[in-house]
């Protein structure tokens, strides 16, 4: 009976413990820590580290996908760190896309607010969850899978999305697959795209091999 009322007493102190701390802005000069950036000293955290001004200026499009992502992640906010939320700015220029890509650590809610934008995703059954958003509308991509953001009128078009993490991480399929130095007939193989096709992606992305 003695051990049941001790653990209780142990979990409720630690829970008591935690809540003290009322955040863990990220000190970029300690080492990292299996959960993130460690905390910086109290008496050195400012209120500069709860403001973040880089989401007012417009990404460069001028690139292969006429597209561009500002993030205030805790990478580059460090009011953020352990938090569970952060932002980004997503610029899509006339023809622009974010190629198929998933966040392995987070669910992303896209709010438009200028232009129209296609957007979907594709659930592990493999059923495709695809609408044309307007200024106004939100949409929600849950974690970890594959999903897409395409320009879908003739003028800028303007989005914030959010994510259930400081760092909700980044992987494009495209890039994943042409953009390494991966063997091309193995990526055939396990692509069913014939070499003349993965070369000229390689190509493109800048890919070997």
């Amino acid at each position: 009976m003695i051990f049941p009322i001790f653990f209780t007493f142990f979990l409720l102190l630690s829970s008591s413990h935690a809540s003290v701390q009322d955040f863990c802005v990220a000190d970029y000069k300690a080492p990292d820590g299996p959960a993130g950036y460690s905390c910086k000293k109290p008496a050195k955290v400012t209120v500069n580290d709860f403001v973040y001004s880089g989401l007012g200026i417009a990404g460069n499009t001028t690139n292969i996908i006429k597209a561009a992502v500002t993030p205030a992640f805790a990478a580059q906010f460090p009011g953020l760190n352990g938090l569970g939320i952060s932002l980004a700015r997503l610029d899509l220029a006339p023809g622009g896309v974010i190629p198929f890509h998933t966040h392995p650590g987070a669910s992303e809610l896209l709010l438009v607010v200028q232009g129209t934008i296609i957007a979907g995703f594709v659930a592990s059954d493999n059923t495709p969850y695809l609408k044309t958003l307007k200024k106004g509308d939100i949409m929600v991509f849950p974690q970890g899978l594959l999903h897409f953001q395409v320009n879908g009128g003739g003028t800028p078009a303007l989005a914030f999305p959010s994510f259930s993490s400081p760092s909700p991480g980044l992987q494009i399929l495209d890039f994943a697959l042409f953009k390494n130095d991966l063997a091309t007939e193995l990526i055939a193989q396990t692509t069913f795209l014939d070499a003349a096709q993965i070369k000229k992606l390689k190509g493109v992305l800048g890919g070997t091999n």
